[in-house]
């Protein structure tokens, strides 16, 4: 009777528990980046309760050492053999520089400015397999930005501050604009895309109030002597 050849399974097995080791390892530098990002997000959630103090600040260099610290565990070519591993939490990690952002400058986070800050490029044409941001994941922190502002927008007119609403109102409705432009084929970035026109009504009704209530008051027209 002729003898099996165990070689083979036992190659498979070493293979085996190298992918096991691997995956660990990116859980582990997840679970840090995913700490870092949400304690970072519990610093600027002060801006709530103070809408017109100083934006808090955090360090963002911390986001790009541990993001970095991710890519250098993956091999080239195998991006999307274990991106289900990281995508949520790096999303949310595209979303505190794009909300720090906003909070410092009342822009919208570009890509430059994304790759400089993360550390990392931004896919835009699918022709990446190094780690990389891809474009769906900067988009998806666009919308979760827009859903932070609303709150912003209410949480402003209870500290008495009727100015940001207005302007949060223009910003929101630009960015709802520019998606407006997008054919989406992803499922759930267009289900998420479809829900910012409730936060957009949302903004519309505070600014509607502040304005009939007579509450804000726009700068006073100069006159030239």
């Amino acid at each position: 009777m002729a003898s099996i050849d165990l070689k083979f399974f036992n190659d498979l097995q070493q293979t085996f528990e190298k992918e096991s080791e691997r995956k660990d390892e990116i859980r582990q530098v997840v679970r840090e980046l995913d700490r870092t990002a949400r304690s970072f997000y519990a610093v600027l959630n002060q801006i709530h309760s103070d809408p017109t103090g100083k934006v808090p600040d955090i360090p963002l260099q911390e986001l790009q050492t541990r993001v970095q610290q991710l890519a250098a565990l993956i091999p080239v070519n195998e991006y999307y053999k274990y991106e289900n591993l990281w995508q949520r939490t790096l999303q949310q990690a595209v979303f505190i520089i794009a909300y720090k952002h906003y909070l410092d400058t009342e822009t919208l986070l570009g890509v430059q400015e994304l790759e400089q800050r993360i550390g990392v490029k931004v896919n835009l044409n699918n022709d990446l397999n190094n780690f990389h941001v891809p474009v769906e994941d900067m988009l998806h922190s666009y919308i979760t930005l827009v859903n932070e502002l609303s709150r912003l927008a209410v949480n402003a007119v209870t500290m008495g501050d009727y100015d940001r609403p207005i302007r949060i109102s223009k910003f929101v409705k630009n960015v709802s604009a520019g998606f407006s432009l997008l054919n989406l084929k992803n499922d759930m970035l267009r289900k998420r895309m479809d829900g910012i026109k409730y936060d957009v009504k949302k903004i519309e009704e505070i600014v509607y109030d502040i304005t009939l209530r007579g509450l804000h008051k726009p700068p006073a027209t100069q006159t030239t002597q």
